[in-house]
């Protein structure tokens, strides 16, 4: 997950089986050299930085918590590179535990675009939507926002008229002389 950091799933998901077949478990990573480490992502966006965490977080996971990815957004969110996205990610997808709501970019996107947040930072965003969601759909939201901002809408060019929103979204082209990325009037 560190990995997926401003980088597309696309390129993540190229670099990653050889990763995984150099260091398959975070005792390899955790001896790792971060410099071959970089070596092997060095088409996914900060390689450099993201090496360093990650080597560093196995470092901490072998040695903190006998190899294991722990199952707590505290112990998470202490490793280095990650924050409340990726510890959300790996706590739903990997310990089936939902302590709050995953905002990638296209969860930020839309739930602006939805008028369900005013907020920009993705903790704020992720607090106003906990709020407004019922806790049992906050891990279907986030999959909910992926597939509807990459079908239809997209950052730069939604299809509003394809939209099943349309109606109640209030940054509609249809609806309103909205900038979609930023919910002002255009002037």
């Amino acid at each position: 997950m560190i990995l997926s950091a401003q980088c597309t799933d696309q390129r993540v998901n190229g670099v990653t089986p050889v990763l995984f077949e150099a260091y398959p478990d975070a005792e390899a990573f955790a001896a790792a050299d971060p410099d071959e480490v970089a070596a092997l992502i060095d088409s996914v966006t900060y390689y450099n930085s993201k090496a360093e965490y990650i080597t560093e977080s196995c470092e901490r996971i072998v040695a903190e918590h006998d190899g294991e990815v722990p199952d707590t957004m505290a112990e998470l969110t202490e490793l280095p590179g990650v924050g409340r996205k990726t510890a959300n990610v790996v706590l739903q997808h990997g310990h089936d535990v939902v302590e709050g709501v995953v905002v990638d970019t296209h969860a930020q996107r839309l739930s602006r675009r939805l008028g369900l947040t005013d907020s920009e930072r993705p903790a704020a965003i992720e607090e106003d939507l906990m709020e407004l969601v019922p806790r049992e759909d906050w891990r279907s939201l986030t999959h909910l926002f992926i597939s509807h901002g990459r079908a239809v809408c997209t950052a730069r060019n939604p299809d509003c008229e394809a939209c099943a929103l349309e109606d109640v979204c209030p940054s509609s082209r249809l609806d309103s002389e909205c900038d979609l990325a930023s919910g002002e009037a255009w002037g």
